[in-house]
């Protein structure tokens, strides 16, 4: 019986020992502050620039859904999605330098908050001033497409504006369904937006990979 007891006392502090290792070294499931800093393998960065996209129209549905409900989490959510903005555009800095990148950044923080006004206008009922939006909303993503572009012989004007163009109309659909209450294809629209943006950061990531071959690292 004692022999058990003392069995057990040691089976206590071993595992306890794990879990304060594991709590005390937390597993790391992103690129610390979505920065390229030195040599990324090309499946690493793949990977890190698919999580920058998928956080981008996730939290940009967080945001939908937060300010159609007047959650009092929606300024958090919006903040965290300028955020989003911030570190896709620091994501190509390693390539083409800090202005470049905080380029990027300020064209698709515009993209969100043109996205954050048609969101209001929308729950508002504006028709007239959301269409104004959304004019403001398409030469944007051209902006962002000639930018990309003009950066990258890689990656083609066009299919870089028909990509964003189809993100844009899906959005705008997740927000009209959400807001009449039709929940299925709000869901089906945010599925094809996921599927959308994945297609999008790989088509960036390969061009990247293909333009500067020595900034990855070979297996």
């Amino acid at each position: 019986m004692k022999k058990h007891y003392l069995t057990g006392i040691l089976f206590s502090l071993i595992f306890t020992f794990i879990v304060s290792a594991c709590i005390a070294q937390p597993v790391q499931t992103q690129c610390p502050e979505a920065n390229v800093s030195s040599q990324i393998s090309a499946c690493d960065f793949r990977i890190m620039n698919r999580k920058l996209w998928s956080d981008h129209v996730t939290w940009t549905r967080m945001y939908i859904i937060s300010a159609l409900a007047n959650l009092k989490d929606t300024n958090y959510a919006a903040e965290r999605l300028l955020i989003n903005q911030q570190e896709i555009g620091n994501s190509i800095k390693l390539f083409y330098g800090d202005a470049a990148g905080n380029k990027l950044a300020d064209l698709l923080k515009q993209h969100i908050l043109l996205a954050v006004q048609m969101v209001k206008f929308a729950k508002a009922g504006n028709k007239a001033q959301l269409e104004v939006e959304e004019k403001k909303w398409y030469v944007n993503a051209d902006d962002i497409a000639t930018f990309l572009s003009s950066a990258n012989p890689n990656l083609s004007k066009k299919a870089v504006t028909d990509m964003l163009y189809d993100h844009l109309k899906v959005t705008k659909d997740e927000v009209v369904y959400r807001l009449n209450g039709n929940y299925k294809s709000d869901i089906q629209a945010y599925d094809l937006i996921l599927d959308h943006i994945l297609k999008m950061s790989d088509a960036i990531s390969e061009s990247l990979i293909k333009q500067f071959p020595d900034k990855f690292k070979t297996n």
